[in-house]
């Protein structure tokens, strides 16, 4: 932190300018003149620059910089009346000779009587005599320490640290140092290379301590560290005072962070000089809140290879807590400016808000909330101040700021499951209490000192799952639950995390479709029962599509939870290469309805999102009731029966998967080939191939007798379903000449496919010949006529496909009983409407057909779709959204609500009558 405030540098700066003017001669004054102008600052010069640093230039020749603060400031001092602009490139002529950690960001050219500043970074310059120095002193903050740092998450030197520090704990573990102790060990290296850049402790202590006092081998140099560790943790009164004088000169830190007594590490020269290299970085341009989650991969060698795809972005963050409660609060205090009554009242309020991250990582969503909450609180002091002081910012600094510094970290409270990432959210936020205290001390010219420690973050480590909240923090204490739970599906999830949800449901069945994100929403409802406490997570968005929203939400809206903010699907990333991209969705939601419900609407699930201010919010993220949709055995609408296709349970042996395998079996049996049929499922049938199945459904016994490999593989199959653990399987051992399940009909049908990428704007569906046999992994619409073809391969059925059907990984699962059984058909077309989508969906096969060496993967890809086929398709969409209403649709969302209103008028009818017959059945 700063040693003096801008009052007395302002001062010196007088006396230093009244005692240099006239000054000529370079060589007899220039170390002296250097001297005095770091006192300005209160800065020892020795401490920070060099004079006389010898450097190669690009003629291979050795200069030496008058004087050179390493990755700061290079100074070139001329006599008077030389020329700077001939300085200044002389300067720049250094840059050849230095690595890159060491170029300077400013470059500083004077002849005593003139000063010119170079801002490298920023592009711009500034020229003053010396009697106008005082004038522009606050060009020199970076060197008091009052640098107003611009803090940017993409910033390599991020990046460039967690690699850093990845590498050097490969080698610890390398040597035989690892667990435990390792990671606190790390985590208190990180503390000490951010506490040496700013102003934590003095400046760049640790670093000339490394440099200075220990050996060039490494051999003593965890010696060293273990007895800084210490002295951090010992009180100034108490220490040893024989010490070396070097030793002591570090703070006392406090915060639990050093006390732990650990095993002592061990170096070589590689990894001293590792060290060495991460003290050369600028730590404080590093940002705590994403740089915990990338120091906790670079742990992992795999992961550090792709780094940048290891945080949650700030602007993503702020997706969850600017409509949870941040918004609200800047409203506040725009509308509280002109009362200082309630620009105290909202102070106050914000010092009393109390948060959990249940799920909090390394502390980045805690990071952020508190880090905005400082930056209002600045914004409250300061119109505070100028009230009092009329307006202006005279005699700020005769007023104590830390007298009214209210927003504490210990109202910020986090559940880790991973010990080393809850350290990393503990360090995290002191290290973020810090910069937000030299923010202020920047705002007001004084030091903002936090040390020693007696305030933390209450980060716990356990399972949040498994451990009580109340526990933590006292829910009626709290205001706020926010985060980013783990995103892990029903069928990737360990034992252990099913036995988690198991204990989460109680034991009911329905958990077990659900993922693993869910156990945090139940969780949360329970805990919030009786209080105002409003939660918003980052969710997997299945949670809201397909059977999880009946599994999930049924418990949710029984317990009378209200989303009072959502954003719909969009694509949660760090725009980092390489990332990682999961489709997401943020949802806000507590037991008490809020006045103003906002949906976030995405064109593009990369974009920007719109909001859109709306009366409810359904579990499926859109403006209608709190309806949810079930699985139904028919459908709503007067439409055929879809059936799912034929199931073969037979390990293989009724199925060819190439053309080669196939003519080589009739070669030996040639009596199969009348039995051979062609077989399809999704992948085929989006991909314009096949395979090839024996169908033995009306095989005569004694043909059967005559192909002994077919009988071979009817008897592998009868074996294989024995063995089975399911009843009904072991029971179809007694027709194993058949499929499991049988569905086809010797009639042509439509083709619709379970699984279907995400991209596409149309499902793929097709006509297939009554001669070709679907797998179980196409669903079977035996009596569809053109119209059926068209309303199915539609944009409006397509919406309601993304809306309600689950997801495998990231594409579409259809299904009858959740999709196709409860989609709102049109109600009552006229014969000219059903004609005309007939027609368009005729036009959309014959164009397809212009087509034929394309599968329907190509035909539908978004960047190869035909710009004919696109046409026919949107004559089709026109076609049937008039079938629906003569209005036209404007969005998706508009169409997906309209389908949903659709559907309650389809099922109220349903719902009375279920009443009347359980009503009948009561009496």
């Amino acid at each position: 932190m700063p040693t003096l405030s801008w009052n007395e540098i302002r001062d010196r700066a007088i006396r230093f300018s009244k005692e240099w003017q006239g000054e000529s001669r370079e060589r007899a004054e220039k170390d002296s003149f250097w001297n005095d102008f770091f006192d300005v600052f209160g800065i020892s010069r020795r401490r920070v620059a060099t004079f006389e640093e010898p450097v190669k230039k690009l003629n291979e020749r050795y200069g030496f910089i008058d004087l050179f603060w390493k990755g700061k400031l290079l100074v070139e001092h001329k006599s008077k009346g030389q020329d700077l602009n001939k300085a200044y490139t002389q300067a720049l002529d250094y840059f050849h000779g230095l690595k890159e950690h060491e170029l300077p960001k400013y470059v500083l050219v004077s002849d005593f009587a003139q000063f010119k500043l170079y801002d490298l970074d920023e592009g711009t310059q500034h020229a003053f005599p010396i009697e106008e120095f005082v004038d522009h002193i606050q060009l020199f903050g970076f060197i008091a320490g009052w640098e107003r740092r611009t803090i940017r998450e993409e910033d390599p030197v991020n990046i460039e640290a967690a690699e850093l520090m990845g590498r050097l704990h490969d080698r610890l573990k390398d040597a035989g140092y690892d667990g435990h102790d390792l990671e606190v060990y790390l985590v208190r290296l990180l503390f000490c290379l951010f506490a040496d850049d700013t102003g934590i402790f003095e400046r760049g202590i640790f670093e000339d301590y490394i440099r200075d006092c220990t050996k060039e081998d490494g051999s003593d140099l965890a010696n060293h560290i273990a007895e800084i560790f210490q002295t951090l943790d010992t009180p100034l009164d108490k220490r040893n005072k024989n010490r070396d004088e070097a030793i002591n000169a570090f703070t006392y830190v406090n915060g639990q962070l050093f006390k732990e007594n650990i095993r002592i590490a061990a170096f070589n020269t590689e990894m001293r000089e590792m060290l060495l290299q991460a003290c050369t970085l600028d730590w404080g341009e590093i940002s705590p809140a994403i740089f915990g989650s990338m120091f906790q991969a670079a742990m992992n060698p795999e992961e550090r290879r792709n780094l940048g795809a290891h945080y949650t972005s700030e602007k993503n963050i702020l997706k969850v807590i600017q409509p949870l409660f941040l918004d609200d609060l800047h409203d506040r205090f725009e509308k509280a400016k002109r009362s200082s009554k309630k620009l105290r009242d909202l102070h106050n309020h914000i010092a009393d808000l109390t948060f959990l991250d249940p799920a909090c990582g390394s502390g980045n969503f805690l990071i952020i909330t508190y880090r905005e909450l400082r930056l209002l609180e600045l914004k409250i002091i300061r119109e505070l101040l100028k009230r009092q002081f009329k307006g202006s910012n005279v005699g700020f600094e005769g007023f104590k700021v830390t007298s009214i510094l209210k927003v504490s970290i210990t109202n910020y409270y986090g559940i880790e499951y991973e010990e080393f990432a809850a350290k990393v959210a503990e360090v995290g936020m002191w290290l973020v209490e810090h910069q937000m205290n030299e923010l202020v001390s920047l705002e007001f010219g004084q030091n903002v000192i936090n040390l020693p420690l007696k305030d933390s973050a209450n980060i716990v480590h356990g399972n949040a799952l498994r451990v009580d909240w109340e526990d933590i923090v006292s829910k009626n204490k709290l205001n706020y639950i926010i985060g980013n739970p783990p995103f892990i599906g029903a069928s990737y999830q360990t034992k252990n995390q099913k036995s988690d949800l198991d204990l989460v449901f109680h034991g009911k069945r329905s958990y077990r479709l659900l993922d693993y994100v869910c156990g945090w929403y139940i969780k949360s409802t329970e805990y919030i029962h009786n209080t105002s406490v409003s939660v918003a997570f980052v969710s997997t968005n299945s949670i809201t599509q397909g059977e999880q929203v009946s599994a999930l939400w049924g418990d949710l809206l029984s317990e009378q939870i209200k989303i009072n903010f959502a954003h719909r699907t969009f694509q949660w990333s760090n725009d980092a290469k390489g990332k990682a991209a999961v489709h997401c969705v943020i949802i806000g939601f507590s037991k008490i309805e809020a006045s103003r419900k906002y949906l976030f609407d995405y064109d593009d699930v990369r974009g920007i999102p719109q909001r859109v201010s709306v009366k409810r919010i359904s579990p499926y993220l859109i403006d209608s009731d709190e309806i949810i949709i079930s699985r139904r055995k028919s459908s709503i609408a007067n439409v055929p029966l879809l059936v799912k296709g034929n199931q073969p349970t037979d390990g293989g042996n009724f199925l060819f998967s190439t053309d080669e395998e196939k003519e080589d079996f009739v070669q030996k049996e040639p009596l199969s080939k009348n039995y051979i049929r062609k077989y399809i499922g999704a992948r085929e049938l989006i991909n314009g191939t096949h395979r090839w199945c024996l169908w033995l459904k009306d095989v005569n016994p004694t043909v059967l007798r005559k192909m002994p490999l077919v009988m071979q593989r009817v008897n592998n199959i009868k074996e294989l379903r024995l063995k089975s653990s399911k009843k009904t399987t072991r029971a179809k051992a007694a027709t194993p000449t058949l499929f499991d399940e049988i569905r086809h009909t010797n009639r042509a049908y439509l083709a619709l496919p379970e699984t279907s990428s995400e991209r596409r704007q149309y499902m793929p569906i097709a006509y297939l010949d009554a001669s070709i046999i679907s797998s179980n992994k196409v669903y079977m619409l035996t009596e569809a006529n053109k119209y059926f073809f068209g309303i199915l391969h539609s944009i409006m059925h397509m919406i309601w496909i993304r809306t309600v059907s689950g997801r495998l990984k990231n594409d579409f699962s259809y299904s009858s009983g959740i999709v196709y059984n409860n989609f709102p058909w049109p109600k009552d077309p006229s014969d000219k409407q059903k004609r005309k989508v007939e027609t368009c969906a005729q036009a959309v096969l014959d164009t397809r057909d212009l087509y034929p060496d394309s599968s329907l993967a190509d035909l539908y890809d978004p960047l190869t779709m035909p710009p004919d086929l696109v046409k026919a398709h949107q004559k089709l969409d026109k076609a049937v959204d008039l079938c629906y209403r003569p209005q036209p649709f404007t969005s998706e969302r508009n169409r997906i609500e309209y389908l949903f209103q659709l559907y309650e008028e389809y099922t109220a009818p349903l719902i009375a009558t279920n009443t009347k017959k359980k009503s009948k059945r009561m009496s």
